[in-house]
């Protein structure tokens, strides 16, 4: 393969959400631990999340034009098939200029390009699915190479392999229980009662928030403690009520999840996946945009039994006090669940997914 018998080169497409941005990094990373001599580089965009956060974390970022699908007829529709042909042109440039081994695609807009660069080319290519349900890029991908590894066990797409989700190194490494007491001391938490963690990803979520404040003293008078994430976007104040600890960013997800004993939150991919992983029981809300895929997220968690799931417009004070509250009460309850996410839960996605990369190096281009 490439330049020197033993080095590899990579090339890791994927970026504008911290959804495609994350994986892709946690397999790079795994990468680089295991061949230390490998060359990787990140196809992305000057405008998505990866453009920051690629180089940070040491990488070359391979910058190309952001071309999104056109999701109505207009001018751009018709401009589309020529500037899809010339961005598929330019990454087959940057294959055979930079010797590249093999195409791993986590979708997002630079994916669907890189995967018709990569079989034009007839270098292997790996498709990784995050989501549930599979965006348009890796459903082209899929089609395109036998190599497919997907996040959850219920994803349908052609040749698919149950990885799960590549996951951050601290959520890995997590040991919640000798980490809880660390935990507790971080967030000025009281070491006697169980912790509700509420959160609805970087940017917070509205409703989810507000419901919360609002029931609130219900949640505190069932004997437990709040720490709620809001958001930075959030207007939420403290409520004064000192066994709630109000939020605005966490940087430190790893203690937050350690000091978890049940999670209420939207059902992004990663979410699901690290909750499920460190057996951290959970109430998902999921958030109904784009392709309904949060609520898909979270079917096989709440068909195994661990987590719940409630739409966003049956979230409210009341349904906090009739679903909620007898849920916080039992703790054998919260227990099984915790069980049964053990079971299911993969904290090994990214060396599962490496795997995959690597069977993908070794057999020949269909």
């Amino acid at each position: 393969m490439g330049g020197a018998e033993t080095m590899t080169h990579y090339l890791l497409a994927g970026g504008g959400t911290a959804g495609h941005v994350n994986p892709l990094l946690a397999v790079a990373d795994r990468i680089r631990d295991r061949e230390p001599d490998a060359v990787i580089s990140v196809l992305g965009t000057s405008e998505g999340l990866e453009s920051r956060l690629v180089p940070e974390r040491g990488y070359e970022l391979v910058v190309v034009t952001r071309l999104p699908f056109p999701r109505r007829p207009n001018a751009a529709a018709l401009r589309f098939p020529r500037e899809f042909g010339a961005l598929v042109t330019s990454i087959r440039d940057i294959i055979r200029e930079r010797g590249i081994d093999i195409v791993v695609g986590f979708g997002g807009y630079v994916s669907a390009p890189a995967y018709l660069a990569a079989r034009r080319e007839q270098i292997p290519l790996v498709v990784h699915e995050a989501n549930a349900k599979p965006g348009m890029a890796n459903r082209l991908g899929s089609l395109l190479s036998k190599h497919v590894g997907v996040a959850f066990r219920s994803t349908r797409l052609p040749h698919a392999r149950f990885v799960g989700m590549p996951l951050r190194r601290e959520i890995e490494r997590l040991d919640r229980r000798g980490t809880r007491r660390e935990a507790f001391d971080y967030f000025g938490l009281d070491t006697r009662k169980p912790t509700l963690l509420v959160t609805g990803g970087s940017q917070g979520a509205k409703h989810l928030n507000e419901t919360v404040f609002e029931a609130a003293p219900l949640i505190l008078g069932a004997g437990w403690q709040i720490l709620h994430i809001a958001g930075e976007r959030s207007e939420l104040r403290d409520s004064g009520f000192p066994d709630y600890h109000l939020l605005a960013y966490c940087d430190r997800m790893d203690l937050a999840f350690a000091a978890t004993d049940l999670a209420v939150t939207r059902a992004g991919s990663a979410t699901v996946s690290e909750l499920t992983a460190l057996g951290v029981p959970a109430v998902y809300v999921p958030l109904a945009f784009g392709n309904g895929e949060q609520k898909l997220n979270a079917s096989d968690a709440v068909r195994s039994g661990a987590a719940l799931m409630v739409d966003n417009a049956l979230f409210t004070a009341e349904w906090v006090e009739t679903d909620l509250v007898p849920v916080l009460e039992n703790r054998a309850f919260l227990a099984e669940m915790s069980a049964r996410g053990l079971a299911i839960g993969v904290l090994d996605g990214a060396d599962r997914t490496v795997e995959l990369v690597m069977d993908a190096v070794r057999s020949p281009v269909n």
